[in-house]
């Protein structure tokens, strides 16, 4: 089924791309970085290439996934938000994307906890993934796992 990773271009979302690219199923990248989302084309993976911050054009990425990874170093990192002020707003523009794409699996993988991250996020299905103790190879690995079983509600 089609997942989208958004903030694919941070060293988290790199692995998760990375574990998800060996599996089946159409893989989507948002990036903000123009040679990530030229490297990335290069494998032929869909890339969106654009403001995190920007809730419409991240939401259009994701019409008709399944599952869309929001990897929250992209909320909170030196890149451009035009957007939104903080990486609360940034959250805020990502529930709006999610309900514009209709997608039923959320998966939120934090760098950071923070009032208005994952708990607030509001999908048919979401799985909180807390990295700040894990490689990125770990959270990758929990992505995938978490991308593949019929029910997030058995092993969440």
């Amino acid at each position: 089924m089609p997942v989208l990773v958004v903030g694919a271009d941070t060293p988290t979302g790199s692995a998760i791309i990375a574990a998800l690219a060996g599996r089946d199923g159409e893989l989507r990248c948002f990036v903000s970085d123009p040679a990530t989302a030229t490297e990335l084309k290069s494998r032929s993976t869909k890339v969106a290439l654009g403001d995190v911050s920007d809730g419409s054009h991240v939401g259009a990425a994701g019409i008709n996934c399944f599952s869309m990874v929001f990897v929250t170093e992209a909320a909170r990192d030196e890149r451009i938000r035009s957007f939104a002020s903080s990486p609360e707003e940034v959250f805020g523009q990502w529930q709006e994307a999610i309900e514009m794409a209709g997608v039923q699996r959320v998966i939120w993988v934090e760098d950071e906890p923070s009032e208005g991250s994952g708990t607030q996020i509001v999908a048919t299905e979401l799985a909180v993934v807390v990295g700040r103790t894990q490689d990125t190879s770990e959270i990758a690995a929990r992505v995938v796992e978490l991308d593949e079983v019929a029910d997030l509600s058995s092993v969440v």
